[in-house]
């Protein structure tokens, strides 16, 4: 079996991105960070929803059948219209509880509320969801904690971003299986 490989997906969830009220800075904040660290060619596909649970969940369901990475920006917070952690709950096989540890902790010394972000990370069949706040600066330090365990779980997962710089060899010779 071929490890699925296809664009990444991007999915800004956010109700005034949506609406043409705000520009978009978190999606393209994501393309911006990642763009460097893969080398080979890969494409972004790049969408906004609302703030609606059956609309993110819908079109994370639907990424997840092209995509072996879907990174979403927004609805992370405590706000009454954040639900992003809600549809990954909903969407997930496997939550992925060690990234969202991760990235509150990285950005726990810049800023003390990032402990209020339920940014996650989970598995939809062999793609990797990673949810980030919308903030471009908040994506970027979340990224940087995080990236160099992101292709090797979306490879352990059966997927492929191609090859990248900057992260984490794997742990495992190729083909072993990391099971404990």
């Amino acid at each position: 079996m071929s490890a699925k490989f296809g664009p990444i997906g991007v999915l800004t969830v956010s109700d005034r991105v949506f609406q043409g009220e705000y520009e978009d800075l978190g999606g393209p904040a994501v393309c911006h960070w990642l763009q460097p660290r893969l080398l080979d060619p890969i494409e972004f596909e790049q969408v906004t929803v609302p703030d609606e649970l059956d609309q993110v969940c819908e079109c994370l369901n639907d990424m997840a059948t092209r995509c072996a990475l879907v990174v979403t920006t927004g609805g992370t917070g405590i706000g009454p219209r954040d639900i992003t952690p809600e549809a990954m709950t909903l969407c997930c096989d496997r939550m992925l509880p060690g990234f969202g540890e991760k990235m509150r902790a990285a950005s726990w010394e810049a800023v003390p509320t990032a402990i209020l972000s339920r940014a996650a990370a989970g598995l939809i069949d062999s793609c990797l969801v990673i949810n980030l706040p919308g903030n471009p600066k908040a994506v970027d330090e979340c990224l940087e904690a995080i990236w160099p365990a992101i292709p090797h779980a979306v490879e352990i997962a059966g997927g492929s971003i191609g090859k990248t710089r900057d992260a984490a060899e794997s742990p495992h010779p190729h083909g072993e299986s990391s099971s404990s």
